[in-house]
């Protein structure tokens, strides 16, 4: 084996990582109900009972490489099996390309409902976070759109009562630049534009 260091160059490729390691074991989800339950534990990481029961049957007395040092604690502390942390390889050995597509879809839409929390029962819950979060951008947008009056003012205040509008205003003061470039600007690009500014 390589030092710890290089270690990743041998997971560069999933043939490289099938010269390394071989799969010993291999527990399929019933549904994905299951693999969602699974997820979820270890997005927390947690422990799922599957897995407890798995890791119990095939990896006793094994050293075990995992991603989440958290996880691998738990695993440490509740089976007495040797965690060594290590970054993700890419070896999918035993399952057919066809099958992982519709699979990782379904679980990854699954899992994004549940780091979101959505539940069913309150699905308005999510159009008023929606509502929340474009008044959040208004404000937002408003508050730049005084700071530019408000410094740009300094420049050239006359142009806060010519233009009213904040993105005619916004577009016309990325056009001009500086006022003395007002006499030589051609503003027939501006169309929304509704003052002549001569």
């Amino acid at each position: 084996m390589p030092p710890r260091s290089e270690l990743y160059r041998e997971f560069e490729t999933p043939d490289l990582a099938r010269k390394t390691v071989k799969l010993k074991a291999f527990d399929k989800f019933e549904n994905t109900t299951d693999a969602l339950n699974a997820a979820s534990y270890l997005v927390d990481s947690k422990l799922p009972k599957g897995l407890y029961k798995f890791l119990k049957k095939e990896c006793q007395g094994e050293t075990l490489a995992i991603a989440d040092s958290k996880l691998g604690k738990v695993i440490s502390d509740k089976l007495e099996i040797n965690c060594q942390q290590c970054s993700r390889g890419g070896a999918d050995e035993g399952l057919e390309g066809h099958d992982m597509a519709p699979m990782s879809l379904g679980l990854s839409h699954s899992l994004s409902r549940y780091k979101l929390k959505f539940s069913p029962d309150k699905v308005d819950t999510m159009i008023v976070q929606t509502i929340g979060l474009l008044d959040d951008l208004d404000k937002e947008l408003n508050t730049y759109a005084m700071r530019v009056r408000e410094w740009y003012g300094w420049h050239f205040p006359e142009l806060a009562k010519i233009v009213q509008a904040n993105v005619q205003y916004a577009k016309l003061v990325k056009l001009m630049g500086g006022r003395t470039n007002t006499a030589d600007l051609d503003f027939s690009g501006v169309s929304v534009c509704t003052y002549r500014l001569d």
